[in-house]
């Protein structure tokens, strides 16, 4: 028992201590972070003002009928409903998953394929690889889309090198059968940042790896879909995922091409320029505040989907 008593008196005793502790051993204890917190400041107040205020301002509007002219009503699922009966809305959506799903996989083949050749260890590498990477920079800029139409015009520079084998090209731009692939072309081309995620995941790879497999007497071709892509799995991954992510996003190119219509007959209708048109043409701003949402559902809905599938074809050499 007097062991008992001399435990609480030596805990209490501790305890009257710390509360005696000066101001500067509780500072240096819990140190000041207004210093770190001013710094952040900017970027804090932009996630605020610039994201997150709008998403919830759209999360709002989406059950409202709102022309900007007018105060908003709210309508319930109104928006909702009227998306599954919307036969254009659902067309923008056909035409946005094939320019996903075809232009996404000839992008990344592409850029893999760049970035085998440069890997290679040629001369003037930093050059090339400047030169490959800035049709990237420009792919989503106005400059690029004007020029695409100029390209792909019914007089542009893909029917004048047709001209010299005696073909007469058709309005690439101006046909509802060739008009996204103009912009899936588009979209491959500018492969340049994909590239140079792969080159730099290449050059992760361990030499050893393919000196023991030479000495096994596997070619090239067996090395590349034994060692490479396997080790490259993460990367293409990554890649993957991104790109997606920006193609459902793809505004510009399409916008410029068609001249704001979507034409020719709705054929490179994006699901973000029908959404712009709603919006900013239409007025419906509660619609396309619904329309949003909805595609970023399906964004979100895809990327998870990508994330379990992985763990069937993603191999990371741990």
């Amino acid at each position: 028992m007097s062991s008992l008593g001399e435990l609480r008196t030596i805990a209490r005793e501790a305890k009257r201590k710390r509360g005696q502790r000066s101001a500067t051993d509780r500072r240096r204890d819990y140190p000041d972070n207004k210093a770190g917190y001013l710094f952040l400041a900017p970027w804090l107040i932009g996630l605020l003002v610039f994201t997150i205020g709008p998403m919830i301002a759209s999360g709002y509007l989406s059950f409202t009928d709102y022309n900007l002219l007018q105060p908003p009503a709210f309508t319930g699922f109104d928006n909702f409903v009227q998306m599954f009966n919307d036969a254009r809305l659902w067309n923008s959506f056909k035409v946005t998953v094939i320019y996903v799903f075809v232009g996404v996989p000839l992008q990344l083949a592409l850029a893999l394929g760049i970035a085998l050749l440069l890997d290679r260890g040629m001369r003037g590498l930093s050059f090339y690889r400047s030169v490959f990477y800035l049709p990237s920079l420009m792919g989503g800029s106005v400059a690029i889309a004007i020029l695409w139409r100029q390209v792909f015009g019914k007089e542009g520079l893909v029917n004048a090198v047709l001209g010299v084998f005696s073909i007469e090209g058709p309005g690439w731009i101006a046909h509802p059968d060739y008009a996204l692939g103009t912009l899936i072309i588009l979209n491959v081309w500018t492969f340049g940042s994909p590239m140079i995620i792969f080159l730099a995941g290449l050059r992760q790879i361990p030499e050893m790896y393919y000196e023991a497999a030479k000495m096994d007497g596997a070619g090239k071709m067996r090395r590349f879909g034994s060692i490479t892509i396997p080790l490259l799995t993460p990367i293409i991954f990554f890649n993957l995922v991104l790109q997606i992510i920006f193609a459902f996003q793809s505004f510009t190119q399409a916008y410029i091409v068609s001249g704001g219509t979507g034409g020719p007959s709705d054929s490179t209708m994006f699901f973000t320029l029908y959404l712009y048109k709603e919006a900013f043409t239409q007025l419906n701003m509660g619609y396309a505040s619904a329309m949003a949402w909805f595609l970023l559902v399906v964004i979100a809905a895809l990327t998870a989907f990508n994330f379990w599938l992985s763990k069937f074809w993603v191999f990371y050499d741990d």
